[in-house]
């Protein structure tokens, strides 16, 4: 019986390690509605990495500011990345989801200014540097992490600030409440929910997908 509590505790801590940031302490913002460059309205496309036309879609709803979500990009997305995005096997997208405080839409409208001002490669750059340097988000990180993808530190500081994207944000958010998204990050593959977020859990789900 001791042992049977043993392995359930272990379990319990596992489940928990890979439950997530959970929602609540992040709410839109009162910033502009569309982009930072004032030319529309409209909501930016979900970054996309990968093959865009792979018949595989996995797409992970993550808050910049949610410490597994840092894990997920630090130790699970390069597996990710070397086994089925650079293969072209998958296409895999970012969708923003917002839940744990105000620097999670701060860091989300930095991010999607530099994809506007860019395009995706600079800003899955970008993304990647916010999750490496979790600890320190604010306004002045937005602007020098910018400088380090040799773009103007200034826009990209505004806009964080002044939540420009909230459109686009806010209607990420909007979209992963509609699927079921309670925390983050939260996998899906084809449309279905992973359970977890390790590496084998989404690999196996991808190859079942396949």
């Amino acid at each position: 019986m001791n042992r049977r509590r043993a392995l359930l505790g272990v379990a319990g801590l596992a489940t928990t390690a890979l439950a997530g940031c959970l929602g609540g302490g992040a709410s839109g913002g009162s910033g502009s509605s569309g982009n930072a460059s004032g030319q529309s309205g409209d909501a930016l496309p979900a970054p996309v990495k990968g093959d865009a036309e792979a018949s595989v879609t996995v797409a992970v709803f993550e808050d910049f500011a949610c410490s597994h979500c840092r894990t997920y990009n630090v130790d699970v997305l390069p597996q990710i990345q070397s086994e089925y995005i650079d293969s072209g096997t998958i296409r895999y997208e970012h969708w923003d989801m917002p839940v744990v405080n105000d620097q999670s839409n701060y860091a989300a409208n930095a991010a999607r200014a530099v994809q506007d001002r860019t395009d995706d490669a600079a800003f899955w750059r970008y993304a990647g540097l916010l999750f490496e340097n979790q600890s320190s988000l604010g306004e002045e990180l937005y602007g020098s992490l910018a400088n380090q993808l040799d773009l103007e530190a200034e826009p990209v500081r505004t806009a964080a600030m002044n939540q420009s994207y909230e459109s686009t944000v806010m209607g990420n958010r909007d979209q992963g409440e509609q699927r079921g998204v309670t925390g983050t990050p939260t996998v899906f593959v084809n449309d279905t929910a992973v359970s977890g977020y390790s590496f084998d859990a989404i690999s196996s789900a991808i190859e079942s997908a396949r």
